[in-house]
């Protein structure tokens, strides 16, 4: 059985790197935060298609995806492993968090 077989899913993103998560990690994250519960499609479309990407200050290897959900952004944030990552957490805030701005690399 492949390896691939074990993870809930895997998106490609405008990076260049896939990012992963386990049905059991989803499961946290969507005890964590009770609004991300139900929402793998959205949170694979954030991946896929955000409207930004932020790198983290503080940790050059985690990146914030963005991508408005009116009147609120829907914010996954993942870790890159090489050529890979997975998420670490996702939520909706009402403010795009602070961060260096990798994508879109121009507007």
């Amino acid at each position: 059985m492949p390896v691939a077989a074990s993870y809930l899913f895997e998106v490609s993103t405008p990076l260049g790197f896939l990012v992963r998560t386990t049905a059991s990690y989803w499961a946290l994250i969507e005890e964590k935060h009770p609004e991300i519960a139900g929402q793998q499609v959205e949170v694979q479309t954030c991946l896929r298609s955000p409207e930004q990407i932020r790198q983290s200050k503080q940790e050059s290897t985690v990146y914030l995806f963005y991508r408005s959900r009116p009147p609120y952004h829907l914010c996954v944030i993942v870790k890159r492993l090489n050529d890979t990552g997975f998420v670490i957490t996702c939520y909706v805030t009402d403010k795009i968090k602070e961060g260096d701005k990798i994508w879109p690399t121009s507007e």
